[in-house]
């Protein structure tokens, strides 16, 4: 608001200066993106295309905000494109006597290319849709005359090439928006934020209901760094050459927030036992966990933001892990002597194994984010990719879906007769491939049938009322802006986005002539009435065949969820912990887009994705432990013991595959007995203090699993005989 005491001009300034920073961008969006849609059809009619109206719908499909998205989405359109071309060629000459059979491999197609879609993320997933689109936007039309194929495959090639030349020059030279800068702040702010939660964390002013809130939206940052960073490494070189350090820093950030999570819930535990040896334990390891806020913290006393500030933290951090083991062990010393409890001495080394673990990997994700000043730095190496992670049943069952959508339309076209039956069946296959992926497919779809409509209407009113009386491409290009603007602002404001694609690809589709004109008013009615069916269609089918915002469909996440759990404990050990951290959080965003409206189903969800971050990282800790027992001193602990860990190994992943009271029974009894024979290897007798503290760290994962399977917030509670739910979440002993 501006300042009544104001002049008029500095009013003026102030309003134009708030309008350059909130609304300027938008504008300048809208204007870049006709500008490089009118350029290609432009370029589309000089060329003599077939249909010019091809290259400006290009511009509309793969238009983004940055120009690093832009590209991304480019490559991948290109790639579908090709990959679908020669589908074509092959199922043409195939089929081509034979409509029916044709058409009956082009519905698996796009049914194996819409599982491909749903399967995988980002750009990538738009790959799939192209592929199996092609098939569709070509094939059906060459199919019916085979003799032109070729020429068809490489017109349109060339068509959605220059679309995609043309928008990729203006966003790069018109008013450019780089993905780097939005990267840079993505790093930033998380960082930021993560030393906040730190700090209110380990100095005790944190709840579980704040810190769940603030792990859930750490989530979608995960997932969006990891997004922006595949598309900015299309655009700038020099996040090109720090591509493997924001890699390293999306998986340290995982595990280091994971780590977090478990000990402010172990202390959350020893906080809610009214034993008197749980607050010994708790005065005991409290000191260390108000030493860490400092280490993050500059000189002037304001948090560590930038990477060059990170860099001295990271010297801090580094002398500060170094002393904790030696400090720690002093520590026991002195609580053996004043508490006797076996349990008091488990949480303790559980609690100080933990705090080690969160500094180290706090040092490790400080130093890379430190390393991102310097253009080339050793922990640019880091090979481990991103592993997301999809239900392969509800892949499937939106591949099934856009085929029984594609055969029914064709069915129908074939038995009707209908001209324009063609153009119903491709957009249907399109449509139920694009909008499988959103939230709510059905609305989505919805949505972009009312821009059809709108479009349907004004496309109408520019073929047999204006484009008569316009004489060259200039009088053309300035009578389809207005409404070419509007689409396009529409597409910006989420609320109205899919009004606006709907205008963006159809009203094009239906008013812009080709190169040959041509005025059929009952051929404009069909084709139409033929989108506008199939969106109707789609949307029906959304919503009647195993649709996506059913509570069935979050079961099925949820249970892919929980077999994480499995994976952690049967996998293979390489590259383990970062395929379980990022495909764990994958699932629960997938969770968290189809239960926007359904808080209690996402909050169910959010404590199974907490309860399988804590028992499936514990079980892959206990796992590499027992590796590098086995490898380097197999007589460490015994064949009873052995034998317990591997009963503990089948107990867990019954438990989460079909949790019960009498399989969570199970996997406590299997745990006592495994912690037992534990115990009874280290035993009073003297052992080097390497043997000692590698038995010790694996009691002390055992003990953290015990104490997981035990939280009275976690979901298995319930389980247990006599058990309340609890939904409070208390603030930890610190």
């Amino acid at each position: 608001m501006s300042n009544p005491a104001l002049p008029f001009k500095a009013k003026l300034r102030e309003a134009a200066a708030d309008w350059w920073r909130s609304d300027a961008p938008t504008w300048v969006y809208v204007f870049k993106m006709v500008l490089a849609g009118l350029l290609a059809l432009g370029i589309g009619y000089g060329l003599d295309l077939e249909s010019p109206r091809s290259a400006l719908i290009t511009v509309f499909i793969v238009m983004q905000p940055q120009s690093g998205m832009i590209l991304a989405k480019s490559f991948y359109r290109v790639i579908g494109t090709l990959v679908g071309s020669m589908a074509i060629v092959v199922f043409v000459g195939l089929f081509a006597q034979t409509p029916e059979l044709f058409l009956l491999a082009s519905a698996l197609w796009i049914g194996l290319c819409t599982v491909g879609s749903a399967h995988n993320r980002n750009f990538r997933s738009y790959g799939f849709v192209l592929s199996g689109y092609t098939v569709a936007l070509i094939g059906l039309p060459a199919a019916l005359h085979p003799a032109i194929t070729f020429d068809s495959v490489m017109t349109r090639v060339t068509e959605i090439m220059v679309g995609i030349v043309c928008v990729g020059l203006v966003s790069a030279l018109v008013f450019p928006q780089a993905s780097a800068p939005g990267l840079v702040r993505i790093i930033r702010g998380r960082f930021t934020a993560f030393v906040d939660l730190i700090s209110a964390t380990l100095g005790g002013s944190a709840d579980r209901k704040q810190l769940e809130a603030t792990n859930a939206r750490f989530v979608g940052d995960i997932i969006g760094l990891e997004a922006m960073r595949s598309a900015a490494i299309f655009e700038d070189p020099e996040v090109r050459l720090r591509s493997g350090r924001l890699t390293r820093m999306n998986s340290e950030f995982m595990a280091l927030s994971t780590r977090m999570h478990a000990l402010h819930q172990l202390m959350n535990r020893l906080h809610a036992n009214p034993a008197a040896s749980a607050q010994v334990v708790i005065d005991a390891i409290s000191p260390y966990f108000r030493e860490v806020q400092p280490l993050l913290t500059r000189a002037s006393g304001e948090p560590v933001m930038s990477a060059l500030d990170a860099a001295d933290a990271a010297l801090k951090l580094d002398a500060y892990k170094r002393e904790l083991p030696r400090r720690v062990r002093a520590t026991r010393s002195t609580l053996a002597g004043q508490c006797q409890s076996d349990s008091a001495m488990l949480d303790f080394d559980t609690a100080s194994e933990l705090l080690y673990r969160v500094i180290e990997e706090l040092h490790a994700y400080t130093l890379t984010y430190a390393s991102m000043t310097q253009r080339h730095h050793e922990r640019e190496q880091w090979e481990h990719s991103y592993a997301p992670k999809t239900s392969m049943t509800t892949a499937l069952i939106a591949g099934a879906r856009a085929a029984v959508v594609m055969l029914c339309l064709a069915g129908f076209w074939i038995a009707s007769g209908w001209p324009s039956g063609d153009v119903a069946v491709l957009n249907a296959a399109a449509f139920c491939a694009i909008t499988s992926a959103a939230p709510d497919p059905a609305k989505a779809t919805r949505t972009v049938a009312i821009g059809v409509l709108f479009a349907a209407v004004a496309g109408y009113v520019y073929t047999f009322h204006i484009l008569p009386r316009l004489d060259g491409y200039w009088m053309l290009a300035s009578a389809l802006m207005p409404v070419l603007m509007l689409a396009v602002y529409l597409t910006t404001k989420p609320k109205w986005a899919g009004y606006g694609l709907g205008i963006c690809i159809f009203f094009p589709f239906l008013a812009v002539p080709d190169n040959f004109a041509h005025f059929n008013a009952a051929g404009y009615l069909n084709e139409s009435v033929a989108l506008v069916v199939s969106l109707l269609v789609t949307a029906v089918a959304f919503m009647v065949l195993l649709p996506p915002t059913t509570d069935w469909t979050v079961r099925v996440l949820e249970k892919q969820l929980r077999k994480q759990v499995v994976d952690a404990c049967f996998g293979k050990l390489a590259h383990l912990a970062l395929k379980f951290e990022s495909g764990t959080r994958d699932l629960m965003h997938q969770i968290t887009m189809f239960t926007t409206s359904r808080p209690l189903l996402r909050q169910k969800a959010l404590g199974w994705m907490f309860a399988t971050l804590e028992v499936g990282h514990a079980i892959i800790e206990l796992r590499n432990e027992l590796h590098g027992i086995r490898t380097e001193a197999p007589d460490l602990l015994p064949a009873s013991a052995y034998a317990a860990l591997n009963r503990l190994r089948e107990a867990i992943p019954a438990l989460f595959a079909q949790p019960s009271a009498t399989t969570l029974a199970s996997a406590l009894a299997a745990n006592d007995a495994t912690i037992a024979e534990v115990q009874t290897a280290i035993g009073p007798h003297y052992r080097e203090r390497s043997e000692r503290h590698r038995l010790q760290r694996t009691l002390s994962y055992l003990h953290f699993i015990r104490t997981a399977l035990l939280d009275e917030q976690s979901p298995l509670h319930t389980m247990r005989a006599g058990a309340t739910n609890n939904t409070t979440g208390e603030r930890h002993a610190t």
